[in-house]
């Protein structure tokens, strides 16, 4: 079974508290991705799972077995790593047959799994080459494969495709889509960028600063983010933010002033707030409307640069309402262009309000 179960774990380096007390449960055959920024602590945790740091306090359970002091080898886990870490000498079945020879399997038993691998993989025709011979999509295969031979009860991968281009890490994408569909394994995934982690995870796992910030599928946190950081981690491109103020709480809704003293309504509860309230008006590039036609309800802007993708276009809008550049995610068709002036709307359904300490209010 590939189930984890993490309580209370702490990691120290010396007086540094790296991950600081975490709780979590991954069920079997789940894929599940760690995602936040660099020094969050999402690798450490990675490690700790794998048995390459040793854990400060807590419990880590894997397969309903306390595993602590059990060594990587005899963990069940099979990790797969940044930099590939092949041996430049041997051929690639060399390679992939590896730790099966360390644990004294029978050159039969090896030959099937190796087989196994490079069919599940499609490289059976590079079993002869050396790893220099490869591409970095193909090296990747081969480490993955690696892995695979072993059957371990879960995969551990540290941002496997960080060092690939563009397009091959869209195919790769696929290719551990369809991997994990296939081996029906846990497969437990690191990575700092928020695409990869909506595109191949069940469950998604936000950190920040050694802590667990929100945890659930893909949707649930781009449509129901927990806090400021997750809203803004999570999606591409990011949230607007707009610094506002509470004007005054209504029933399943608030009027709320931006800085240059437009009104606007969003679907949120804000009982309990004082008018004057400082808030965070959060919303989504593709729904925030640029035009045009000025209407009660909409902030002045001007379009800084407007960029044609073909399919879409982006309008990077400076407003004096706000102090950092807005992201319009727009219809190919809009009419304005980079020096234009222009008109926001914030629709009310599609708006967050975030608290001082960067709580979601509740929505309707």
């Amino acid at each position: 079974m590939g189930d984890l179960r993490i309580k209370a774990l702490k990691k120290a380096f010396g007086d540094v508290m790296i991950l600081q007390g975490l709780d979590l449960d991954i069920h079997d055959g789940e894929f599940i991705v760690f995602v936040g920024p660099s020094g969050c602590g999402k690798s450490t945790l990675l490690r700790c799972i794998a048995g390459l740091e040793e854990i400060t306090s807590g419990e880590l359970h894997i397969g309903g077995r306390k595993v602590n002091d059990v060594p990587p080898s005899k963990r069940g886990i099979a990790m797969v790593f940044q930099s590939y870490a092949l041996y430049p000498h041997m051929t690639v079945a060399e390679n992939m047959a590896f730790g099966l020879k360390l644990a004294g399997a029978s050159r039969q038993e090896i030959s099937a799994a190796v087989a196994r691998a490079a069919s599940i993989l499609q490289i059976e025709p590079l079993l002869e080459r050396k790893p220099k011979a490869l591409s970095g999509g193909q090296r990747q295969r081969v480490a993955i494969g690696r892995a695979i031979v072993r059957k371990p009860d879960v995969f551990l991968f540290d941002e496997p495709l960080s060092n690939l281009d563009a397009a091959l890490r869209v195919q790769m994408r696929v290719e551990l889509s369809r991997l994990h569909h296939e081996l029906k394994t846990t497969m437990v995934y690191v990575t700092h960028d928020q695409v990869e982690a909506m595109t191949l995870a069940n469950r998604i796992v936000v950190m920040n600063k050694g802590l667990i910030e929100q945890v659930g599928t893909p949707l649930e946190l781009y449509h129901n983010p927990a806090n400021l950081f997750v809203a803004g981690f999570i999606g591409s491109p990011r949230m607007n933010f707009l610094p506002c103020t509470l004007a005054a709480p209504e029933d399943g809704s608030a009027l709320v002033k931006l800085t240059d003293g437009t009104s606007i309504r969003v679907r949120a509860r804000a009982h309990g707030l004082e008018p004057g309230a400082p808030l965070t008006l959060g919303i989504r590039p593709e729904h925030l409307l640029a035009s045009r036609q000025g209407a009660e309800g909409t902030a002045p802007a001007r379009i800084q640069l407007a960029e044609h993708l073909g399919d879409i276009t982006y309008l990077y809008v400076a407003a004096p309402s706000c102090p950092e550049t807005l992201t319009v995610k727009s219809d190919p068709e809009n009419p304005l262009t980079t020096g234009d002036n222009a008109f926001l709307a914030f629709p009310a359904e599609h708006c967050y309000l975030f608290d001082a300490s960067g709580k979601v209010l509740p929505q309707d």
